[in-house]
């Protein structure tokens, strides 16, 4: 495939492509095509002043465009016609009578040459197979054998004008390697108008892709953000849960300390209203059950008192201990012990 020979389209000059195309090189160019364009042009106003110059026809021929070609490139059948001429080669319209009488299947022909709204492209044979060297393909488009006719018929359906190339085309590198080999073509060519539609398509959805990334990526951190708001507000609602439950412990060991003062104080008032004496002085300093305790000695008992009351409570209640379990037992362990400390000795 790389050796055949493609000029793609610029401008309007499908004509020049058609034919270098069909020749298999760089035969023509602009300025050749306009030299034909220009003589032929002569030939015709030269016709038309043997009708006589002061004629109106021949003024108003004058004054029109020329036929066979114009600015932007493109250049009539007879520009074509004219040009092939020099290679010895001739146009046969295809669906004429003269050739359709001939009966002669497409595959055994050489080349064709298409025309559609001043669109010109060629269909040739290199080797054993056909291709179609259209100049808005990206490149040679592989004809099978059997969807030759089929597709000469289908431009016919849609309008084209077809001519047959009669005569010896040039010899041409592609012509010599393929005609011992044949090739595959995997993959069809598109037209060049169609591969940079999707070219700029495919950028578009490339761009639209990376913005929504962008975006999603700012929704992340967006997330992320909020995720980090949301954990330091929730520290600090545990922090001040923390310092809430500290001052209800706090809270709720001055209420044991206040219980526990009023239920001593009623003890040892009633032990010095019922006039129990206490004992004598003991090995350690107490003194017995008989012995009637002074108040500077029950203020000092009731201080060592809850002293170590305030000690095993600091020591044995864990921090996080519901408050209502921690009175509770405070009060049972309170009143357990005042009744001990102030029970009778047996």
């Amino acid at each position: 495939m790389d050796s055949i020979f493609h000029e793609k389209q610029e401008g309007s000059l499908c004509a020049q492509h058609c034919l270098n195309n069909l020749l298999q090189g760089e035969y023509f160019t602009p300025v050749d095509l306009s030299s034909i364009a220009h003589q032929l042009d002569e030939e015709e106003r030269m016709r038309m002043a043997e009708g006589g110059m002061a004629s109106e026809e021949y003024r108003t021929f004058l004054q029109q465009p020329s036929g066979n070609m114009d600015d932007s490139g493109f250049f009539s059948i007879q520009v074509i016609s004219n040009a092939l001429r020099v290679w010895g080669l001739e146009l046969i319209l295809f669906n004429s009578r003269e050739y359709q009488s001939l009966m002669i299947n497409p595959i055994n022909e050489k080349a064709f040459i298409c025309n559609y709204k001043e669109h010109w492209f060629t269909i040739r044979k290199l080797g054993q197979q056909w291709f179609n060297l259209n100049s808005l393909l990206t490149g040679p488009e592989l004809i099978s054998d059997t969807y030759l006719a089929l597709f000469l018929a289908q431009l016919q359906q849609e309008g084209y004008s077809i001519f047959v190339i009669r005569g010896n085309l040039p010899e041409c590198e592609a012509e010599q390697i393929l005609a011992f080999m044949r090739v595959q073509q995997q993959q069809r060519p598109r037209l060049i108008g169609e591969e940079e539609a999707q070219t700029s398509a495919g950028r578009s959805a490339t761009l639209a892709q990376t913005e929504v990334g962008l975006g999603l990526e700012d929704e992340v951190v967006d997330e992320d953000e909020e995720l980090k708001r949301a954990l330091a507000l929730s520290r600090q609602e545990i922090d001040v849960e923390d310092e809430e439950a500290d001052l209800r412990r706090a809270i709720q060991l001055s209420m044991q300390g206040a219980v526990v003062s009023n239920r001593s104080s009623e003890t040892e008032m009633g032990n010095v209203k019922s006039g129990s004496q206490a004992a004598g002085s003991t090995a350690g300093g107490q003194k017995g059950p008989n012995e009637t305790l002074t108040a500077e000695e029950l203020r000092k008992r009731r201080q060592a008192y809850f002293d170590r009351q305030q000690q095993q409570v600091q020591s044995n209640i864990p921090p996080q201990l519901d408050t209502k379990s921690t009175a509770a037992s405070g009060s049972e362990n309170t009143s357990s012990e005042v009744d001990q400390q102030h029970k009778p000795s047996q």
